[in-house]
C-alpha cells in the first residue's frame, strides 16, 4: 500500500521532469536548426568580396563591408549611452529607493513605466527618433539619431535585467559589508557588483542583441546609405545602413535573397564575438580583483 501511495506521490514530478525536457529539447531543435539552416544558405556567400567591398550597381557588386562598419558603429554608440544609464538606474531602484518605504509608491510606478516602455513596437520608438532626434535637434538621418533611439529602446531590458542580477546578492553581502564599518557606495561597488557581475554582462549581451537585430527604428532614424566611411570621427553624423537594413532591403527587393542569407551569418558570428569578448573581459577583470 505504502508503496503504490509512494509511486502515485512521485508521479506529477515525473510527468513535470519529462515536460521540462521536452520543451528544452524542442527549444534547443529550433534554434539549432534555424542556424543550421542559416550557415546552409549562407557559407556560400562568405567571400572576400562579399564581406570587404561596398555595394555598387555600376560594377554589379554586392559587398557589406559598410554595414559591418555602421553595425559596430552603432552598438558601442548605444552601449555607451544606455549601459551606465541602465545599470546606474537599476543601482538606485534596487539599492537606494527599494529600500526606502517613502519610495515605494515611486519604485512601482517606475517599474510599471518600465514594462510599457519594453512592450512599446520599435517603429513607434523609430517614429520619435526621426521627430525629436532627427528634426528637433537637428541631427537628421544619422547613425548618432539611430543610437540615441536604440538607446531608449534597449533601457528597459538594461534596467530590468539588471534589477534581477542586482537581487540575485544575498542580503547578508550587504549587512556583512555595512557592519565592517563600509559605507553604502563603497558595499554597492566592491560587493553588490562584483557578486552580480554575470547578470549585468547578460543584461549588456541582450541589449546588443536587441541593437544588433533592430531595423524598423533604424530604417527611420540612421537611413540606408551603404557606403565606406570618409572621415570616421564625424561618420556618426552621417546616414549609414547596419546589416539588418541592408538585409531588409535585398529581400524585399527580391533580388539578393542568397546574400541576405549571407549577411544573416555575418550578423550571428558578430554576436558570437562580442560573446565571447565579454566573457574574455569579465574574466580578466575577475583575475585582477582575485
Amino acid at each position: 500500500m505504502s508503496d503504490k501511495f509512494s509511486r502515485h506521490k512521485h508521479l506529477p514530478d515525473a510527468v513535470a521532469k519529462v515536460a521540462v525536457t521536452l520543451c528544452f529539447a524542442f527549444t534547443i531543435t529550433v534554434l539549432a536548426s534555424m542556424l543550421f539552416y542559416i550557415i546552409i544558405r549562407g557559407i556560400s556567400k562568405i567571400r572576400f568580396s562579399f564581406l570587404f567591398s561596398q555595394p555598387s550597381p555600376l560594377k554589379g557588386t554586392y559587398g557589406i563591408f559598410p554595414g559591418i562598419i555602421n553595425t559596430l558603429y552603432i552598438i558601442v554608440l548605444t552601449l555607451t549611452i544606455a549601459a551606465p544609464i541602465g545599470i546606474g538606474a537599476a543601482i538606485y531602484l534596487n539599492e537606494y529607493a527599494g529600500t526606502s518605504r517613502k519610495f515605494a509608491k515611486i519604485v512601482r510606478l517606475i517599474d510599471f513605466t518600465i514594462e510599457t516602455l519594453s512592450g512599446i513596437p520599435s517603429i513607434v520608438y523609430g517614429l520619435f527618433g526621426a521627430v525629436f532626434f532627427g528634426e528637433t535637434l537637428k541631427l537628421g538621418y544619422s547613425i548618432l539619431t539611430g543610437s540615441l533611439t536604440l538607446s531608449l529602446m534597449v533601457l528597459p531590458i538594461v534596467i530590468r535585467t539588471s534589477q534581477e542580477a542586482l537581487r540575485t546578492v544575498p542580503q547578508s553581502y550587504r549587512e556583512g559589508s555595512l557592519g565592517c564599518g563600509a559605507t553604502k557606495w563603497y558595499m554597492i561597488w566592491t560587493v553588490v557588483l562584483p557578486c552580480a557581475k554575470k547578470g549585468l554582462t547578460a543584461s549588456v549581451l541582450l541589449a546588443v542583441g536587441r541593437i544588433t537585430g533592430e531595423s524598423a527604428a533604424l530604417l527611420f532614424t540612421a537611413g540606408a546609405v551603404s557606403r565606406l566611411p570618409e572621415n570616421w570621427l564625424t561618420h556618426p553624423l552621417s546616414s549609414g545602413a547596419t546589416l539588418t537594413v541592408q538585409m531588409y532591403f535585398g529581400v524585399s527587393s527580391g533580388k539578393y535573397i542568397d546574400e541576405a542569407f549571407g549577411i544573416a551569418f555575418v550578423l550571428a558570428f558578430i554576436l558570437l564575438g562580442i560573446y565571447f569578448l565579454s566573457d574574455f573581459l569579465t574574466r580578466q577583470i575577475h583575475n585582477k580583483k582575485g
